[in-house]
């Protein structure tokens, strides 16, 4: 997750600068949660006693410093998480959840699918494989924003050919792994900066090219057999690549 921060208070004590401390305090002390949309700019201007134009600038500068991500025509939400680390062993919404984002998981598809070419890519002899996409939304209904999409293949096998009809075990995939003796023991990760293609910007109600982080993973298991193949497009607000060496 990302940790920024825009020190408005020592920039200058504009009206605009006033509004944006203020918010950035509530953020930074927890009063304001990840994820949590923020007062309208019409309670703003109330709230503030100022013009729109002055919360606009405010909110700007918070936006700037990474502290909100804001969307026309819905509002503007808390992006700013204290920069805690994701534990990806933990499975993707318990992980989450563990730091403070209260994400919603919207599973898009689980099927049994044909993918030569990924199968040729992992040096798979067979070609089947158990699709699972799931996007990641917080906020609700109309006002949802998705903030992570997760398109996982598992390689067929007779063990997983039920999967489609079972669905996940208590939702979680991480779980439903477990279940069917599938545990990850090693594994290798990339994370590159892409284009959104249209389909996907449509998720993420984006304009299609928008430069999104995505991540591939690939799990083995003690006997280095593939458990899962997964391809993660992130919201840049709301994510960040944190290596330790």
């Amino acid at each position: 997750m990302v940790k920024r921060t825009v020190k408005t208070a020592e920039v200058g004590r504009s009206k605009a600068h006033m509004v944006a401390a203020t918010i950035e305090q509530e953020i930074l002390t927890g009063r304001l949660p990840f994820g949590q949309q923020l007062e309208s700019e019409n309670e703003l201007v109330e709230r503030f006693a100022v013009s729109r134009n002055t919360v606009r600038k405010g909110l700007d500068l918070l936006t700037s410093g990474g502290l909100i991500t804001r969307k026309g025509g819905i509002g503007s939400f808390v992006a700013f998480n204290g920069g805690k680390a994701i534990d990806g062993t933990l499975g993707w919404t318990t992980a989450i959840e563990k730091v403070g984002c209260h994400a919603q998981t919207r599973l898009l598809q689980i099927a049994l699918v044909e993918d030569e070419t990924l199968a040729q890519e992992l040096k798979l002899e067979r070609t089947t494989f158990v699709a699972i996409d799931r996007m990641r939304v917080i906020g609700a209904d109309a006002d949802a924003q998705c903030i992570s999409l997760e398109r996982s293949r598992l390689p067929f096998s007779d063990d997983l050919a039920a999967l489609p009809l079972e669905g996940l075990v208590g939702g979680s995939l991480n779980r439903t792994l477990i279940e069917h003796g599938m545990v990850p023991h090693q594994g290798e990760q990339w994370a590159e900066v892409v284009g959104l293609e249209a389909a996907d910007a449509r998720l993420f109600k984006r304009r299609a090219g928008t430069s999104f982080l995505r991540s591939r993973r690939l799990t083995r298991d003690r006997e280095e057999r593939i458990i899962e193949y997964v391809v993660s497009l992130l919201a840049p607000a709301f994510f960040a690549l944190h290596l330790e060496f």
